[in-house]
């Protein structure tokens, strides 16, 4: 007797993930509410606590079920159309945003597929962005390792050095669009309003525990 999988199961298994991924990419995006928060690619129930993905092509995160978020464990490259956004939060110690050549205390950079850096800057607006010189990024990978492992598109280097906060993380990309929209309905009069910084200061404490 032995354990071995033959060859013919594992092409099948292989074969049907493939297929269900596929049928996933084709979908468009569930437009039908069938939950107070719904699995935003097939509509069903979520949990509080659920897997979101990015569609790269619009920038968008979308609420993921436990099913449709396992189609895109396995690699990121049968995607195409989504990544599977990761879960680790660490906190770093630095680089600041001058270093970058980034004139705002409150940042965060994403490292897209095609290699280049784009510096989001939150505003009541929505989130300003620049492309960073690609030189100057390469420095500072070569001094900070955490920055060399940070995934394309899914996760960001964010910096919030400005009115007494010094905060320096790597998160997921979902945490950005959190602080984005945070910005956007909070912002008031010239500089945001001490509302607002008070709900910024909560949202990195947050990212603490």
């Amino acid at each position: 007797m032995t354990d071995t999988v033959p060859d013919t199961v594992t092409d099948t298994v292989t074969a049907v993930a493939a297929g269900a991924l596929g049928r996933v990419i084709r979908r468009p995006v569930a437009r039908q509410r069938r939950a107070a928060e719904p699995c935003e690619l097939c509509g069903e129930p979520l949990p509080g606590e659920h897997a979101h993905l990015l569609e790269e092509r619009r920038d968008l995160v979308l609420c993921a079920c436990r099913a449709c978020a396992l189609l895109f464990e396995r690699g990121e490259t049968w995607a195409g159309r989504f990544r599977l956004v990761p879960h680790r939060r660490l906190r770093l110690t630095g680089p600041p945003p001058s270093e970058l050549g980034v004139p705002v205390g409150l940042v965060f950079f994403v490292r897209r597929s095609d290699g280049a850096v784009v510096a989001h800057y939150p505003s009541p607006v929505g989130a300003t962005r620049w492309e960073v010189d690609a030189a100057t990024w390469d420095r500072l990978v070569g001094r900070y390792e955490e920055l060399e492992s940070m995934r394309p598109a899914v996760e960001a280097f964010l910096v919030a050095i400005v009115r007494g906060m010094d905060e320096r993380w790597l998160v997921p990309i979902d945490d950005c669009h959190r602080l984005v929209a945070l910005v956007r309905q909070e912002w008031t009069g010239m500089s945001g309003g001490p509302r607002l910084w008070d709900r910024i200061a909560a949202f990195f404490a947050e990212l603490d525990r």
